[in-house]
This record gives structure tokens, sequence and C-alpha cells, in this order.
């Protein structure tokens, strides 16, 4: 199956070091997927759900300490401290290889390790890049298999290159005390130990097609963003196309699968990707974006037919369900489900549960893992290997009160310092408080893979490389009124801030000036079909100037971490943003 030096000499050092009892190397075929998921099912790795009702569909449970990424356990491992940056956890190469060797030696005894050949990419494309992960865990290996092209297409990409990332998991003792997910850019290698939750473990997915690969990108000239991708029809048949990034939890899946409203005929959204984007400059000056991924890893509470309906028929089948409640006819539920709590079921830690019994059924940060191309909304192009040009990019977050529905950079650099100066409410994704506004630039605080404050110069470096960019915009889809109540109605009514955004794009709806951006003048967002009023519409896009000097102040308070590395363009933007606010 391999006839690559380079791959065969790293997993033999593998396999000396973790002495597994066999080793399997996965060609990615419907019978290996058929032999792997018989045998999960008799460990009890995996529960087969009901066939009848979900076919193809699976459970999984993760250990009760292992339902998150463990931020506080990543780290980048650069020669240099510096080259991490104060963002991330950093340890030395040499400690982090004498750590992690410690406990993976022998750590696969009595086990199998199965060697993943996977592609994060399209076949063919400019963007791709190939991984190899080791692991002894078959979820690991079903995962990869939906959410990457994994098997012997991956091998006949690499052909006798050694360009790959080395990516080498164990589940171990599933022992907090020895877990870590390390990651060496000068490497391009990944290590993670000790947890098997997907986004600890899937080393495909945040691990190389972030973290190193945003590395890769400042080398080599592109961008791995956090970032959904989507296709806006309008009734013309003209499709623009909008990169957004959004922390996890935050609606990008939801944006990505939106189902326009029956008030706007004619409108159509196309999915392409809901995580990740890499972004490369094309000839014609524009910022081109491709989907790295095969599979969507989407959260699973809050996700029914009206939040995602998209959502709900792609996971119809074929789909990995991780910590979430199993009902006693061999189906699943979770909190926000359409159909009502059943009246008794196994949770996700494996007890029995009742609606009455004070716990959750499902964890709040559980997950399915379901492939792209069974999305009802999927892009005919998705798979295009040149990806598709970008019209806009939006950032966004969680703000109840600061941040208006939407508003427009006034250029590149401004949106870079709009982008490095999100913040958001924290959720469950991550372990840790919940609630707490967290700054999280391009929603690539846990992700990206080197000193950030280079990474904004990254991005000012790139946008003065386009003749055309895209327009940067922010929204905000969660702003409140005093009582707590959401203003903005969401979901398919997100299509009207899309439209003005598509709109300012072409240059064909007037704009107000404002301190922070160009805000949607009267009349200028569709609220057709919809119960928001011209003066909801009035406070969804005012800009309290005392909060904008708090906000102010605390970014320059979060900008002092980085001292003279941060760029020159991105102070200039604080300061001009101060003496709008002042004027």
């Amino acid at each position: 199956m391999v006839q690559n030096n380079s791959v065969e000499q790293w997993v033999s050092e593998m396999v000396k070091l973790c002495t597994p009892d066999k080793v399997v190397w996965c060609n990615g075929s419907e019978e290996e997927k058929r032999r792997l998921t018989k045998e999960a099912v008799e460990t009890g790795e995996l529960i087969e759900l009901n066939q009848d009702k979900l076919p193809g569909c699976l459970l999984h449970r993760t250990a009760k300490n292992d339902v998150a990424r463990t931020e506080h356990l990543t780290f980048i491992c650069t020669s240099r401290q510096e080259d991490a940056g104060p963002t991330n956890n950093w340890m030395s190469p040499e400690e982090a290889y004498s750590k992690l060797g410690k406990i993976f030696n022998g750590s696969m005894k009595g086990r199998t390790m199965y060697v993943v050949p996977f592609i994060m990419g399209v076949p063919g494309s400019p963007f791709s890049k190939i991984g190899i992960e080791l692991t002894d865990s078959i979820y690991v290996v079903l995962n990869m298999r939906i959410m990457t092209r994994m098997g012997q297409a991956a091998l006949d990409e690499l052909g006798d290159s050694a360009d790959f990332t080395k990516c080498l998991h164990s589940k171990h003792e599933l022992d907090i005390d020895q877990r870590y997910i390390c990651h060496f850019p000068e490497d391009n290698t990944i290590w993670s130990v000790g947890s098997g939750y997907g986004g600890n473990v899937l080393l495909g997915k945040k691990c190389l097609a972030l973290r190193i690969a945003s590395c890769l990108g400042r080398k080599e000239g592109w961008m791995a963003e956090h970032m959904l991708i989507l296709g806006v029809e309008n009734p013309q048949g003209e499709t623009h196309y909008i990169a957004a990034a959004f922390p996890s939890a935050c609606g990008k899946t939801n944006l990505a699968m939106l189902i326009p409203p029956e008030s706007m005929p004619g409108w159509k959204v196309w999915t392409l990707g809901d995580d990740i984007a890499w972004l490369r400059p094309g000839p014609d000056g524009r910022l081109w974006a491709l989907n790295p991924e095969a599979g969507f890893f989407g959260v699973m509470p809050g996700t029914n037919m009206k939040s995602n309906p998209n959502a709900m028929r792609t996971i119809q089948k074929n789909t990995i369900y991780t910590n979430v409640l199993l009902k006693e006819d061999g189906t699943i539920w979770w909190e926000g489900h359409d159909d009502p709590a059943p009246g008794r079921g196994i949770d996700w830690q494996g007890q029995p549960w009742t609606p009455v019994c004070g716990e959750k059924g499902a964890h709040p940060n559980s997950r399915f893992t379901a492939p792209v191309s069974q999305c009802p909304s999927i892009a005919s192009n998705w798979e295009n290997p040149q990806g598709v040009p970008l019209s806009a990019i939006i950032f966004g977050g969680r703000r109840a009160k600061l941040a208006p529905l939407v508003y427009q950079s006034f250029n590149w650099q401004h949106g870079t310092f709009v982008g490095a100066t999100m913040a958001s409410e924290t959720t469950a994704a991550a372990l840790g408080a919940q609630g707490v506004v967290r700054r999280d630039p391009m929603a690539m605080i846990p992700f990206c893979g080197y000193n950030m404050a280079e990474y904004f110069g990254h991005w000012l470096e790139m946008g003065a490389k386009l003749t055309n960019p895209p327009k940067i915009f922010h929204v905000n889809w969660f702003r409140q009124d005093e009582d707590g109540n959401f203003l903005w109605p969401g979901f398919g009514d997100n299509l009207r801030v899309l439209k003005w955004i598509i709109d300012r794009c072409g240059g064909n709806v007037p704009a107000e000036e404002s301190p922070i951006g160009y805000l949607p003048a009267n009349g200028g967002i569709n609220l057709e079909g919809t119960d928001v009023s011209d003066e909801m519409m009035d406070v969804l896009t005012y800009v309290d100037k005392d909060a904008w000097y708090e906000e102010l102040r605390s970014q320059a308070e979060w900008f002092k971490q980085f001292g003279y590395t941060l760029p020159l363009g991105i102070l200039k933007e604080h300061e001009a943003l101060a003496f709008r606010l002042a004027k």
C-alpha cells in the first residue's frame, strides 16, 4: 500500500515507541469501514443506533473528564518562546518530546495502531496538505474517514514526497494529568495523548488545518482561518461568496446552512464549509477560499428544525453522534431537539436518565460528525480545487450590548483591526467558565499556531497583495434588550443582513458613517416579513459612545501583552477609533 520511505521510516519509529500488538494501514474502503464498525460495536467503543430510523449512525461516549478541547493542555512547541506568543501555551520541543515520549512509551501495548493517511483539501488542489495520523482509537479512524479524504487517495497524492504532517495520537489511559496536545510547527508534527474527544484527537481538524496550517500559510503566503464559507445566490442567478469567523457554538454551522425566509423568494444559500477556510490570493487580485474538510463536526444542543433544518437533514444517516442521550428505541435526543424529552433514556455518561433527574441528557458540547456531501444545501462547486472568490469576510460573536447588528469596516487595515479586537461570550466548546467575555481575534485565539501579533501582521501583508480584496464586516446576532431578550430574529432572517453586505460590496446601497464603521442607512435592511420595527432597528444599530470608550480601554489593555511586536497598522487603527469617538 505504501511506497514512501519517509512515511515507512516514521511509522517504524513510532511503532517502536508505542509498541502496539498490531499495525493496520487504513485504505478508506467501504469494507474497512464495515469491519472497523463491527469491531468497535463489539468492544463497546461505539453503539449501533436504530438502523431503520438512523441508517449508518453510531453513538460514542467519551470519558467524563474528556468532553471538550483542553486549551490549557494545548501547546505550541517552538525553539523560541516568543514565536508562540503570549496567547499560546508554550513548551520547548525538547521538553515536549521528552515529556510526551515517556507517556507514549508502550502506550499501545495490547492495542492496534491504525495508520490513517489523509488529505486536508481536495485531491489535486494547490490548497491541499497531506497528513498521516497514527492512533489506537477506531472512533478516531471512523471520524477521520468522515472529516477528511482518507486512505489510499492520500498516499497517491503524497507520492514519494516527505512533505506530510506527522500526527501521533494515543488514548493512553484517558488521564487528564497525562493529557497533552502538542504542536511542533518547525517539524510539521502533532502529538496528542490522553484524550478521546474529537477536538483534541481528530488531528486533521483544528491541529493541522488551523494551528499547523497557519504557520505553513505564513511561510508560504496564504491563510488558514476559523471560518465558514457560503454562497448567496440572488434571484437573478448571481452568486457571491462569503467567509465568516465566529467562535465555536456562536452560529457558524447555522449560518453556513441557512435557509432563506419565505418573504425573500428567489434567494438561495449554498453551503461550502462550516468551520475552516484556507485562503489564497488569486491571479485576479481576489482572495480565494476552499474548505479543506470533508465533514461537519457540529454541536448538538440547540440544533433543530427551526435553528438548522439542513443540519437536521444532514445527520439522519451515516453520522457518528458523541455524548447525546440514547432513547429506548435506539434513537437519540439532546436538549433543544424538536421532540420533547423522552420519559427515560441513557444519558451521555451511560447512566439511567429521566427528565426530572436534574442532569443534562446530552452534554452541552455533544457533537455530530457527518459527511458534508449529505447536506441538502451543499454547493455544486464545493470541491472545486481552485476554491471560490470571496466578496466579503465577516467577523462576529456574542455581545449582548456593545456591537450593532452589522457594520462595515472602512478598508482592509481597519477590517483587520475589527477582527483583531473581536470578543465573544465563552461557550461549552472549551473547558472553563461560560458567559465570560473573551477577546478572540478572528476566532483564532485557540487555534493560531504562532505569535498572534505576527498573525495580525500577516493579515495586513496579505491585504497589501490583493488588488481586489473582499470587504470586511462585523455582525452580532445576539444583541439583547434590558430583559435579556434577543432583538434580532436570527436564523433564516440573517440573510437580510447578508443581502445588505452583498449590496455594500457592489456599492448598491448607501450607508451611514459612524466612529466604528459604516452602518445600514434607514431602510437599508429589508424587514418585510419580520416583527422588527424601525425603532427596534435603531436600537440594533445604535453605537453607544460611552460603551465604546470602555471597549477602547479594554482593547488597549489586551494589546499590552504583545508589546513592541504589535503591528503599527493595528496601533494606528486603535488611535483612529479614539479620534473618531472624540469627534
